[in-house]
């Protein structure tokens, strides 16, 4: 008689237990007390003595790394590139927890074989381990590369693991700060976070909430998410996870246990709120941070990461990188959407005389000369909107970042679809490193460089938008200024687009 098998799905909407009877067309069936179940196994992991045993799974193209990406992303990916192919993408699962297969058929399923490619998911430390000893072809990191991965890379023949050619963003992730749905406290201030998770603040009457001891879930030391966590709360200072703490292993076991308790806060990637209350955050100079996909995209809320695959120049051949130019690219924003994550597509708002930036440009606690300026850029701000596409620069430099050359390409395309005579203007600003004056025309000269080599990348096909520049230094910050973090997102160039009423 067969045994006991768990059938549970990377989101954690899925969980049976039964007894296995067969494994059939790509599907599990068990035994349970409904009756026969049929689940796909593209849908559900199994444990259990008596899962089926696959072997050893092998594949055109192995990807390996962060579970987050691997688990939440890469089944629509796959998916999606199938369809993208115009073949049929068949999703088999390995047996091994947070591995499957995908084998895509031409002609919609009718055709040749096009591909095999063998998805493993586990943790971003992984992807260079795995890069490195040749076991994949792409990693997949809800990290940075670190400098220490990267130069054992390099040692190894692979190349620039920071050049476009290797380094490759296909996303955007807030960590969004939960607490159960009926809990009323709705924000809170980096702080208060900091005392909650240091156990100097232990009840939730003070942070403005009710009568109650406050519940904190975690994640254990290593994890690439609290890592991410901690040092947009507390920088390089964070401390261990408390003696009460509940530690939990994944995004959907954060967001069961917040949403299971009334007391509880805990922290999961924006793709895994599962109906719990998302936080506002307060930084430490008053400026509330909403966790939206306005504010990813612009990278101006704090506890915001990227999503990248990383390839090998030695080893990537044109089947990886077709694939790869697919997940980055347009083509790829709305399957990357409807898996949660927050794609590098251009969102588009109102910059409104009574919003939070509106409000501190009338600030009266300034002199007459920088108020002078504020005064000038709100009266621009009525006439533009604000598009999410933000380019930003190292520390008293006019070179853009990695996310630059992504960028211009997107928003090439998306103002090429713009009616002829929109007005864009490039605004830049500084950090507060240096004079006001000084910075004010560092803000202007990046401005005008940003409106230069867009002008360059597109060519003739944004000769019918009007392009204008503006600089004002070290007004209006996005983040406070004391760290170099910080600092780094004040560096900016913002991109407006004249208002339906302008």
């Amino acid at each position: 008689m067969a045994g006991e098998v768990t059938l549970k799905s990377a989101d954690g909407t899925v969980n049976l237990v039964g007894e296995f009877i067969e494994f059939t067309d790509n599907n599990y069936v068990i035994r349970t007390g409904l009756g026969d179940l049929r689940i796909s196994a593209s849908r559900v992991s199994c444990s259990g003595a008596d899962c089926p045993d696959f072997g050893t799974a092998e594949a055109d193209i192995n990807i390996a790394g962060s579970d987050a990406i691997g688990t939440g992303m890469m089944p629509l990916l796959m998916s999606g590139y199938g369809a993208f192919l115009g073949a049929e993408a068949t999703q088999t699962a390995t047996g091994i927890d947070g591995q499957f297969l995908t084998e895509m058929i031409g002609d919609e399923g009718f055709g040749d074989p096009m591909g095999t490619y063998l998805i493993s998911s586990s943790g971003s430390a992984d992807a260079f381990t795995a890069l490195l000893d040749g076991s994949a072809k792409v990693g997949m990191s809800a990290r940075r590369i670190t400098p220490d991965e990267a130069r054992a890379l390099r040692a190894d023949g692979a190349g620039n693991m920071v050049s476009t050619d290797s380094e490759h963003i296909i996303a955007v992730d807030s960590l969004v700060v939960i607490t159960h749905p009926d809990n009323p406290v709705k924000t809170v201030t980096l702080e208060q976070l900091r005392g909650i998770y240091s156990g100097a603040i232990t009840n939730w009457s003070e942070v403005g909430g009710e009568n109650a001891p406050i519940t904190i879930v975690d994640r254990a030391e290593g994890s690439g998410t609290r890592g991410v966590f901690m040092n947009g709360v507390f920088g390089d200072q964070a401390p261990a996870p408390l003696s009460d703490t509940i530690l939990v292993s994944d995004n959907n076991q954060m967001a069961s246990q917040v949403n299971a308790d009334e007391t509880a806060i805990g922290y999961v990637g924006y793709a895994f709120q599962r109906g719990a209350s998302a936080l506002s955050l307060v930084n430490d100079c008053g400026l509330t941070m909403t966790p939206d996909a306005f504010s990813a995209r612009t990278a101006e809320y704090a506890l915001q990461r990227l999503m990248y695959l990383y390839t090998r120049d030695d080893t990537a051949d044109e089947a990886t990188m077709d694939f790869i130019h697919y997940a980055e690219s347009a083509a790829a924003d709305e399957v990357i959407g409807k898996a949660g994550f927050i794609d590098l597509g251009i969102d588009r708002r109102a910059q409104p005389l009574d919003g939070d930036r509106a409000r501190a440009l009338l600030n009266p606690n300034v002199d007459a000369y920088e108020g002078g300026f504020m005064r000038e850029m709100l009266s621009q701000m009525v006439d533009y909107d604000r598009l999410s596409t933000t380019f930003r620069f190292r520390t008293g430099s006019q070179k853009l970042d990695e996310r630059g050359l992504l960028n211009m390409q997107r928003l090439a395309d998306y103002l090429e679809t713009q009616e002829e005579g929109t007005k864009v203007m490039f605004v830049g600003f500084t950090d507060d490193v240096g004079a006001f004056d000084s910075n004010r025309t560092l803000s202007q000269s990046r401005a005008e460089q940003v409106r230069a080599e867009l002008q360059s990348f597109a060519g003739d096909r944004l000769a019918g938008i009007e392009m204008a520049t503006a600089g004002y230094g070290e007004i209006a910050p996005a983040a406070c200024n004391t760290s170099e973090n910080e600092r780094q997102i004040n560096r900016r160039v913002e991109v407006w687009i004249e208002a339906a009423n302008g």
